[in-house]
């Protein structure tokens, strides 16, 4: 048995939709539909976030900010936030059952640390009306955690610790050192160490790599390499204890660890 009691698992670019594809194309198509143009990298930049938060971070951009000022002649308020959030909402929840194939290696690593007496839990950016669509793809892949809790759940979301406090209620799951937060973004692992809890980052599989398996399995070692460390850059930064590839990896830093005590 792990001396770890449970492990928190984010879900796009974590244990599903490798590369994190889902939800960059539909925020440049809510955009849109207000006359304003956003790129994918923008688009990138705050995933991990609560959509909300993630939609105002966009809009203080200096690219987009001067864009709806030019256009609506003043700077985004809040109420902007709202009315691209609303339309962005129901555009997610079309596409992200699309992309919710899981992360190779994701049942097989799932299976393991269950083994080894670890609950599973999952947080999300993603709000439950757009999970409502993810979870009966993921479960018919074998992925079935036994919590999970959405951004619109509670009053405050990522990078602040709610989340993990409710997974800790939800699994009996304690102390926080005993739980093992898994993200591939900078909120998601804040979420963790805001919380208390062991940090792993995920590098090739999440956001800041944002490739497919094909598209990664195309390039060398000499190229993958300086994608993995900017990843990990990311991850570390917002403190990360350890960084691993992708999901399939975590159970043997799980035995490592274990053994050092």
């Amino acid at each position: 048995m792990s001396k770890f009691k449970a492990a928190v698992f984010d879900w796009a670019g974590t244990t599903v939709d490798f590369g994190s594809f889902a939800p960059m194309g539909v925020f440049v198509k809510a955009f849109e539909q207000f006359g304003i143009t956003a790129t994918i990298d923008e688009a990138r930049a705050p995933m991990g976030a609560p959509k909300w938060d993630h939609i105002r971070a966009m809009m203080d951009m200096p690219t987009i900010a001067a864009q709806w000022k030019t256009k609506y002649r003043q700077a985004p308020m809040d109420a902007d936030v709202d009315k691209v959030y609303e339309v962005f909402v129901p555009m997610n929840e079309k596409v992200a059952a699309d992309y919710a194939d899981l992360v190779p290696g994701t049942k097989d690593a799932i299976d393991d640390l269950r083994a080894m007496g670890l609950k599973i839990g999952s947080t999300t950016g993603y709000t439950r009306s757009i999970m409502e669509h993810v979870l009966p793809v993921a479960a018919a892949q074998g992925y079935v955690p036994d919590n999970l809790v959405c951004s619109d759940d509670l009053p405050e979301g990522r990078p602040g610790p709610l989340g993990m406090y409710k997974c800790m209620v939800d699994l009996v799951a304690y102390p926080p050192s005993a739980i093992i937060k898994v993200d591939d973004t900078a909120p998601g692992i804040q979420e963790g160490v805001a919380a208390g809890c062991l940090t792993v980052g995920v590098a090739l599989s999440g956001n800041a790599v944002g490739k497919t398996p094909e598209e990664l399995a195309a390039l060398t070692e000499d190229e993958i390499i300086p994608l993995r460390d900017h990843a990990a850059r990311i991850l570390k930064d917002a403190g990360a204890d350890h960084v691993i590839d992708t999901i399939a990896d975590l159970p043997a830093l799980v035995r490592r660890l274990d053994d050092q005590n």
